[in-house]
C-alpha cells in the first residue's frame, strides 16, 4: 500500500495548482479514446514529506487506496475550503504593493531552499477581508527584493519520464518516450530569452515577475532559470489494470490508462491519478536521495502527453484531466528545514485541447505560479473566476497566478522562438498579475495591467466571490 498525506486543494473541481482539462465523450469502458476537448482548469497540490514511507521501489501493480471520505480520487489532492466571498469590490481603493523585507538572494530563516523575498498588499475594503481582518495580505515570492535589483539564478533540473504501456497479459501495447519533446522543452520561452515590454532578451517567467513590480523594481532585477539540466531519464511501466481499495474496504480492479492519438499522430494517455501519485512521488524522492533534485533548484518531472483522470467511490471514471501542478517536498524534524521545490508538467501535442493549450502551456503555468507562491500557502481575498455567471460561486482564495485565465476562451499567447536551427511557435499561458488579486480599481503593474504578456485579457481586477 502506498499512501501520501495531502493538504487542501482549491474550491473548484480541479481548479488551482493542478492544470485540469475537461474531456468530452469519454466512457470508462473504452480501451481507446479520441482527442479530448474542453476548457482548462487548475487545482492545489499539497506538500509531501520525504520520509521512510516513500522512496522505495513501486511494483507495476500496487494496491492503491481511494482517499477516505472523498467523492472522487481527486480527493487524493483534496479540496479548498475557501468557497465563499463577500460583497462587491466597487468601493475598493487603489492597492499598493509594499515589499517588507530586503534580501539579496536570501533564503528565509529556518529553511534550506530557493532564494525568496517577502511583501504584502493592503486592501481596506471590509467586505473582502476574509481571513485577513486587518486588510494586510502578505506573500512570499522567488528571487531578490525587486528594489534591490540584481539577478537571482535558480537551477532548473528536469527528470524526463517516458512510459511503457502494458496489455493485461503483460505484453507491451505502446511506448511513449519523452525524447521527441526534450529539445523543444529546453528551447521554450521558459528557458530561452525573448523580448517583452518588461525587458528584452529575458525568459517568460522573468518577464511576468518584472511586469508586476515594474514601477518599483531596480532596472537590473531579474529572476533567471539557469540550464535547464536533464538530471535523469526514467521509464514508468504502466499496467493495464490496478487494484484499488475503496472507502468501504472493497478491492476492485480499475483500468489504469486510456490510450489515444493526437491529430498529428502523437500518442497520449489518460492515466489514473492514484497510480500517477504513487509513481511520481516515489520518483521525486528517489531523485532527491540520489542528489539529482536539490533544494536550491526548481525541480521538474516532464511527461509526454500524460493527462490524469479520476475515479469515483465505486471505482468508475469520474473526469479528466490534470496536466501539471507545483508543490514542494520537505524533510521534517530538521533545522534548517530542507524544501525541494517541485513541478510536474506534461508536454501537450497540438489539437488535443481548446483555449490554445499546447506544447509548454502547463509548464509555463506551473513555473509562473512557483515564482509567485513557492510554498503554496499565500492567501488573498476570495476571488471569482472571470467569465462565469455573476452569481456563480466558482471561487478561490489563494495566489495561484495562472488559475483565473483557464476559464477564458483564449488562455495562451503565441511566441516564436528560433533556436538550434529550428523555428517553433510556443504557447505559454497568459498570467494574471499580483495586482489582479489585490482587487484594486487600478494597477501599479506595467502599463496599469492586470494580466501579462497580453494585457487585454483581464481588463480589471478580480471580483469577490458572491455571497
Amino acid at each position: 500500500m502506498f499512501t501520501i498525506s495531502r493538504n487542501a486543494l482549491s474550491s473548484r473541481a480541479f481548479l488551482g495548482l493542478l492544470l485540469v482539462v475537461g474531456l468530452a465523450g469519454i466512457s470508462f469502458a473504452q480501451n481507446d479514446i479520441a482527442a479530448p476537448n474542453g476548457s482548462a482548469g487548475y487545482a492545489r497540490m499539497p506538500v509531501a514529506a520525504v520520509d521512510g514511507s516513500i522512496g522505495q521501489p513501486v511494483s507495476s501493480a500496487p494496491l492503491l487506496v481511494f482517499p477516505s471520505g472523498a467523492d472522487t480520487s481527486k480527493g487524493s489532492f483534496s479540496s479548498d475550503a475557501n468557497m465563499a466571498g463577500n460583497g462587491p469590490a466597487s468601493n475598493a481603493s487603489k492597492i499598493k504593493t509594499t515589499i517588507t523585507t530586503s534580501t539579496i538572494g536570501g533564503v528565509m530563516t529556518g529553511l534550506d531552499t530557493v532564494p525568496t523575498f517577502t511583501g504584502s498588499f493592503f486592501n481596506p475594503n471590509p467586505s473582502i477581508l476574509g481571513s485577513r481582518p486587518n486588510g494586510v495580505f502578505p506573500f512570499v515570492m522567488i528571487g531578490n527584493d525587486p528594489r534591490v535589483g540584481r539577478t537571482t539564478r535558480i537551477p532548473a533540473k528536469i527528470t524526463e519520464v517516458s512510459l511503457t504501456l502494458l496489455n493485461d497479459d503483460g505484453t507491451v501495447r505502446a511506448t511513449m518516450p519523452f525524447a521527441p519533446f526534450s529539445d523543444l522543452t529546453e528551447d521554450s520561452p521558459n528557458f530561452s530569452p525573448t523580448n517583452f515590454t518588461s525587458g528584452h532578451h529575458i525568459q517568460y517567467e522573468d518577464a511576468i515577475h518584472r511586469a508586476q513590480f515594474f514601477n518599483s523594481m531596480d532596472e537590473d532585477w531579474h529572476t533567471v532559470l539557469s540550464g535547464p539540466t536533464t538530471v535523469n531519464r526514467v521509464t514508468f511501466t504502466i499496467p493495464r489494470h490496478v487494484n484499488v481499495r475503496l472507502s468501504n474496504g472493497t478491492i476492485v480492479s480499475v483500468q489504469a490508462y486510456f490510450f489515444g492519438h493526437a491529430p498529428n499522430g502523437d500518442p497520449f494517455i489518460e492515466l489514473l491519478d492514484l497510480l500517477f501519485n504513487a509513481l511520481n512521488t516515489n520518483q521525486v524522492v528517489n531523485d532527491i536521495n540520489a542528489g539529482n533534485f536539490t533544494t536550491d533548484a526548481i525541480n521538474i518531472n516532464m511527461y509526454p502527453n500524460t493527462f490524469l483522470f479520476s475515479i469515483n467511490s465505486q471505482g468508475q471514471f469520474a473526469g479528466c484531466c490534470v496536466l501539471g501542478f507545483h508543490t514542494y517536498f520537505f524533510e521534517g524534524g530538521v533545522t534548517p528545514q530542507p524544501r525541494w521545490i517541485f513541478n510536474f508538467a506534461s508536454w501537450i501535442s497540438p489539437g488535443l485541447f481548446g483555449a490554445g493549450f499546447q506544447d509548454v502551456t502547463a509548464l509555463s503555468h506551473e513555473v509562473a505560479e512557483t515564482f509567485a507562491d513557492p510554498f503554496v500557502n499565500t492567501i488573498v481575498p476570495t476571488w471569482q473566476f472571470p467569465g462565469v455567471a455573476p452569481t456563480a460561486k466558482v471561487c478561490q482564495a489563494n495566489l495561484e497566478e495562472g488559475d483565473p485565465i483557464e476559464v477564458l476562451p483564449v488562455a495562451t499567447v503565441p511566441i516564436l522562438v528560433r533556436e538550434r536551427n529550428q523555428v517553433f511557435t510556443y504557447h505559454p499561458q497568459i498570467i494574471p498579475l499580483l495586482q489582479w488579486f489585490e482587487m484594486g480599481t487600478t494597477s501599479d503593474a506595467i502599463g496599469g495591467a492586470f494580466s501579462y504578456p497580453d494585457t487585454t485579457t483581464l481588463p480589471h481586477s478580480a471580483l469577490p466571490c458572491p455571497q
